[in-house]
Protein backbone atom coordinates (compact mmCIF):
# COMPACT_ATOMS: atom_id res chain seq x y z
CA UNK A 1 0.00 0.00 0.00
CA UNK A 2 1.06 3.79 -0.72
CA UNK A 3 1.78 5.70 2.42
CA UNK A 4 -0.79 8.76 3.01
CA UNK A 5 1.86 10.18 5.30
CA UNK A 6 2.03 14.28 4.94
CA UNK A 7 5.93 13.93 3.89
CA UNK A 8 6.98 14.30 0.59
CA UNK A 9 8.90 12.07 -1.60
CA UNK A 10 11.50 11.97 -3.72
CA UNK A 11 13.51 10.00 -6.40
CA UNK A 12 16.77 10.23 -8.33
CA UNK A 13 17.43 8.97 -11.52
CA UNK A 14 21.14 9.92 -12.70
CA UNK A 15 24.45 10.43 -11.94
CA UNK A 16 25.43 14.03 -10.10
CA UNK A 17 27.68 15.04 -13.06
CA UNK A 18 24.29 15.46 -15.56
CA UNK A 19 22.64 18.33 -15.74
CA UNK A 20 20.32 18.20 -13.02
CA UNK A 21 16.39 18.43 -13.92
CA UNK A 22 13.87 19.08 -10.77
CA UNK A 23 10.28 17.30 -12.33
CA UNK A 24 7.05 19.38 -10.10
CA UNK A 25 4.31 17.15 -11.02
CA UNK A 26 0.80 18.66 -11.69
CA UNK A 27 -2.43 18.32 -9.94
CA UNK A 28 -2.60 14.58 -9.79
CA UNK A 29 0.69 15.19 -7.64
CA UNK A 30 2.69 12.31 -8.50
CA UNK A 31 5.62 10.86 -10.85
CA UNK A 32 3.01 8.30 -12.24
CA UNK A 33 2.85 9.69 -15.80
CA UNK A 34 5.94 10.59 -16.17
CA UNK A 35 7.99 7.73 -16.91
CA UNK A 36 8.22 7.64 -20.71
CA UNK A 37 9.63 11.22 -20.51
CA UNK A 38 12.29 10.48 -18.04
CA UNK A 39 13.18 7.17 -19.84
CA UNK A 40 13.79 10.01 -22.92
CA UNK A 41 15.86 11.65 -21.16
CA UNK A 42 17.88 8.53 -19.15
CA UNK A 43 21.63 9.21 -19.23
CA UNK A 44 21.17 13.08 -20.20
CA UNK A 45 20.31 14.74 -17.27
CA UNK A 46 20.27 13.72 -13.43
CA UNK A 47 15.91 13.47 -13.20
CA UNK A 48 14.51 14.24 -9.91
CA UNK A 49 10.89 13.82 -9.21
CA UNK A 50 8.58 14.48 -6.48
CA UNK A 51 5.37 12.83 -5.71
CA UNK A 52 3.57 15.37 -3.28
CA UNK A 53 1.56 14.48 -0.04
CA UNK A 54 -1.81 14.13 0.47
CA UNK A 55 -2.02 17.08 2.13
CA UNK A 56 -5.41 18.90 3.04
CA UNK A 57 -3.54 21.96 4.83
CA UNK A 58 -0.19 22.71 3.08
CA UNK A 59 0.21 26.21 1.27
CA UNK A 60 2.08 26.92 -1.83
CA UNK A 61 5.01 28.34 0.56
CA UNK A 62 4.67 24.73 2.72
CA UNK A 63 5.53 22.84 -1.00
CA UNK A 64 7.74 24.75 -1.77
CA UNK A 65 9.67 24.58 1.20
CA UNK A 66 9.25 21.15 1.31
CA UNK A 67 10.87 20.73 -1.83
CA UNK A 68 13.91 22.91 -1.06
CA UNK A 69 14.33 20.93 2.03
CA UNK A 70 14.42 17.71 0.41
CA UNK A 71 16.68 19.09 -2.49
CA UNK A 72 18.83 20.49 0.23
CA UNK A 73 19.39 16.83 2.02
CA UNK A 74 20.27 15.34 -1.30
CA UNK A 75 22.63 17.96 -1.93
CA UNK A 76 21.31 19.40 -4.62
CA UNK A 77 21.48 23.32 -4.66
CA UNK A 78 20.70 24.45 -8.10
CA UNK A 79 18.99 22.88 -11.21
CA UNK A 80 16.39 23.66 -14.09
CA UNK A 81 12.86 23.17 -12.81
CA UNK A 82 10.27 21.65 -14.72
CA UNK A 83 7.15 22.67 -13.68
CA UNK A 84 3.58 20.92 -15.16
CA UNK A 85 0.54 22.19 -14.65
CA UNK A 86 -0.27 23.02 -10.89
CA UNK A 87 3.41 22.08 -10.49
CA UNK A 88 4.28 25.72 -11.82
CA UNK A 89 2.44 27.34 -9.05
CA UNK A 90 4.72 25.47 -6.67
CA UNK A 91 7.17 26.57 -9.10
CA UNK A 92 7.26 30.51 -8.88
CA UNK A 93 7.21 30.64 -4.62
CA UNK A 94 9.84 28.23 -5.15
CA UNK A 95 12.03 30.79 -7.64
CA UNK A 96 10.27 33.42 -5.51
CA UNK A 97 12.62 31.88 -2.49
CA UNK A 98 16.04 31.44 -4.77
CA UNK A 99 18.75 31.50 -2.03
CA UNK A 100 21.36 29.32 -1.17
CA UNK A 101 20.06 26.22 -0.01
CA UNK A 102 18.63 25.90 -3.73
CA UNK A 103 18.89 28.19 -6.71
CA UNK A 104 16.98 27.49 -10.03
CA UNK A 105 19.33 27.40 -13.50
CA UNK A 106 15.85 28.28 -15.36
CA UNK A 107 12.42 27.36 -15.39
CA UNK A 108 9.84 25.07 -17.99
CA UNK A 109 6.05 25.41 -17.73
CA UNK A 110 5.12 21.84 -19.05
CA UNK A 111 1.12 23.26 -19.33
CA UNK A 112 1.73 25.46 -16.76
CA UNK A 113 1.05 29.42 -16.45
CA UNK A 114 1.07 31.96 -13.79
CA UNK A 115 -2.35 33.65 -12.76
CA UNK A 116 -4.55 30.85 -13.87
CA UNK A 117 -6.11 32.77 -16.87
CA UNK A 118 -9.82 31.40 -16.49
CA UNK A 119 -11.43 31.23 -13.04
CA UNK A 120 -14.69 29.46 -14.31
CA UNK A 121 -12.24 26.63 -14.80
CA UNK A 122 -10.67 26.21 -11.86
CA UNK A 123 -14.59 26.47 -9.60
CA UNK A 124 -15.95 23.90 -12.68
CA UNK A 125 -12.97 21.49 -11.95
CA UNK A 126 -13.54 22.02 -7.94
CA UNK A 127 -17.17 21.33 -8.03
CA UNK A 128 -17.18 18.32 -9.93
CA UNK A 129 -13.98 16.73 -7.91
CA UNK A 130 -15.68 17.85 -4.76
CA UNK A 131 -19.48 16.20 -5.94
CA UNK A 132 -17.74 13.39 -6.95
CA UNK A 133 -18.70 9.84 -4.75
CA UNK A 134 -16.07 7.13 -4.76
CA UNK A 135 -18.45 4.84 -7.12
CA UNK A 136 -18.54 7.50 -9.94
CA UNK A 137 -14.68 8.13 -9.58
CA UNK A 138 -13.88 4.29 -9.97
CA UNK A 139 -16.41 4.06 -13.19
CA UNK A 140 -14.26 7.37 -14.48
CA UNK A 141 -11.11 5.81 -13.47
CA UNK A 142 -11.77 2.33 -15.30
CA UNK A 143 -13.18 4.42 -18.37
CA UNK A 144 -9.61 6.36 -18.14
CA UNK A 145 -7.64 3.30 -18.24
CA UNK A 146 -9.35 1.97 -21.73
CA UNK A 147 -8.48 5.60 -22.82
CA UNK A 148 -5.22 5.31 -21.11
CA UNK A 149 -4.01 2.50 -23.05
CA UNK A 150 -4.33 4.87 -26.72
CA UNK A 151 -3.58 7.67 -25.21
CA UNK A 152 0.12 6.74 -23.77
CA UNK A 153 0.54 3.81 -26.95
CA UNK A 154 3.65 5.41 -28.15
CA UNK A 155 4.55 5.84 -24.35
CA UNK A 156 5.23 2.15 -23.13
CA UNK A 157 6.76 3.41 -19.29
CA UNK A 158 3.86 5.25 -19.05
CA UNK A 159 1.68 2.67 -19.90
CA UNK A 160 3.56 0.07 -17.42
CA UNK A 161 2.72 2.77 -14.41
CA UNK A 162 -0.54 2.80 -15.36
CA UNK A 163 -1.75 0.64 -12.16
CA UNK A 164 0.18 2.67 -9.76
CA UNK A 165 -1.37 6.29 -11.34
CA UNK A 166 -5.09 3.90 -10.36
CA UNK A 167 -3.78 2.77 -6.72
CA UNK A 168 -3.25 6.48 -6.06
CA UNK A 169 -6.82 7.63 -7.04
CA UNK A 170 -8.38 6.89 -3.50
CA UNK A 171 -10.77 9.20 -1.10
CA UNK A 172 -8.39 11.29 0.56
CA UNK A 173 -6.17 12.22 -2.95
CA UNK A 174 -9.60 13.44 -4.40
CA UNK A 175 -9.29 15.55 -0.79
CA UNK A 176 -6.00 16.33 -1.71
CA UNK A 177 -6.72 17.20 -5.40
CA UNK A 178 -9.94 19.55 -4.13
CA UNK A 179 -7.53 21.23 -2.03
CA UNK A 180 -4.88 22.10 -4.88
CA UNK A 181 -7.20 23.37 -6.68
CA UNK A 182 -7.95 25.88 -4.71
CA UNK A 183 -4.82 27.10 -4.06
CA UNK A 184 -4.72 27.87 -7.63
CA UNK A 185 -7.77 29.74 -7.46
CA UNK A 186 -6.06 31.51 -4.94
CA UNK A 187 -2.43 31.97 -6.27
CA UNK A 188 -1.40 35.04 -7.97
CA UNK A 189 2.47 34.62 -8.71
CA UNK A 190 2.42 37.47 -11.50
CA UNK A 191 4.44 39.95 -8.94
CA UNK A 192 7.33 36.87 -8.72
CA UNK A 193 6.97 36.50 -12.68
CA UNK A 194 7.26 40.49 -13.36
CA UNK A 195 10.93 40.50 -11.78
CA UNK A 196 12.51 36.82 -12.81
CA UNK A 197 15.27 36.96 -15.01
CA UNK A 198 16.26 33.20 -15.16
CA UNK A 199 15.32 31.46 -18.71
CA UNK A 200 12.04 30.62 -18.44
CA UNK A 201 10.62 28.46 -21.18
CA UNK A 202 6.83 27.38 -22.10
CA UNK A 203 6.54 24.06 -23.02
CA UNK A 204 2.26 23.37 -24.80
CA UNK A 205 0.64 20.54 -26.36
CA UNK A 206 -1.75 22.10 -28.88
CA UNK A 207 -4.77 20.03 -27.39
CA UNK A 208 -5.35 21.96 -24.58
CA UNK A 209 -8.60 23.24 -23.01
CA UNK A 210 -7.04 22.92 -19.67
CA UNK A 211 -4.70 25.47 -19.63
CA UNK A 212 -4.41 28.01 -22.46
CA UNK A 213 -1.49 28.32 -24.18
CA UNK A 214 -2.57 31.47 -26.62
CA UNK A 215 -3.53 33.75 -23.25
CA UNK A 216 -0.30 32.23 -21.46
CA UNK A 217 1.95 32.40 -24.07
CA UNK A 218 1.32 36.38 -24.77
CA UNK A 219 1.25 37.80 -20.88
CA UNK A 220 4.98 35.64 -20.32
CA UNK A 221 6.41 37.85 -23.29
CA UNK A 222 5.07 40.60 -22.43
CA UNK A 223 5.29 40.65 -18.95
CA UNK A 224 8.49 37.86 -17.89
CA UNK A 225 11.36 39.59 -18.20
CA UNK A 226 12.65 36.34 -18.07
CA UNK A 227 10.89 34.62 -21.18
CA UNK A 228 13.13 32.76 -23.51
CA UNK A 229 10.86 31.01 -26.09
CA UNK A 230 8.11 28.23 -26.37
CA UNK A 231 7.17 25.42 -27.79
CA UNK A 232 3.76 24.06 -28.93
CA UNK A 233 3.66 20.34 -29.96
CA UNK A 234 0.89 19.86 -32.42
CA UNK A 235 0.14 16.25 -31.42
CA UNK A 236 0.21 16.63 -27.87
CA UNK A 237 -2.64 17.63 -25.12
CA UNK A 238 -2.51 19.19 -21.38
CA UNK A 239 -0.05 16.20 -20.59
CA UNK A 240 2.44 17.16 -22.62
CA UNK A 241 5.13 15.50 -21.21
CA UNK A 242 3.32 12.47 -21.05
CA UNK A 243 1.73 12.52 -24.67
CA UNK A 244 5.01 13.49 -26.70
CA UNK A 245 7.44 12.17 -24.45
CA UNK A 246 10.39 11.97 -26.94
CA UNK A 247 9.44 15.27 -28.78
CA UNK A 248 9.07 16.60 -25.24
CA UNK A 249 12.46 15.39 -23.85
CA UNK A 250 14.42 16.76 -26.95
CA UNK A 251 12.91 20.06 -26.85
CA UNK A 252 13.67 20.42 -22.83
CA UNK A 253 17.04 19.30 -23.24
CA UNK A 254 18.15 21.20 -25.58
CA UNK A 255 17.03 24.65 -23.57
CA UNK A 256 18.90 23.03 -20.60
CA UNK A 257 21.61 23.03 -22.28
CA UNK A 258 21.47 26.60 -23.14
CA UNK A 259 19.79 26.27 -26.47
CA UNK A 260 17.49 29.38 -28.56
CA UNK A 261 14.52 29.02 -30.13
CA UNK A 262 12.32 31.24 -31.19
CA UNK A 263 8.73 31.07 -30.06
CA UNK A 264 6.00 28.88 -32.24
Amino acid sequence: MIPLSEELSIRIHGDASLPTLVYLPGIHGDWTLVASFRAALAGRVRFVEFTYPRTLTWSLDDYADAIKSALAEHGIACGCVLAESFGSQVAWQLIGKNDRVFKADSLILAGGFVRYPTKWNVRLARRICRGVSMTSLTRFLFCYARYAKFRHRHAPETLASLAEFLERRTELDRQAAVHRLDLISANDPRPIANRVTLPVYSLTGFFDPIVPWWRVRPWLRANCPGYRAGKIILRADHNVLGTAPRAAAAIVEHWIRGGKEASD
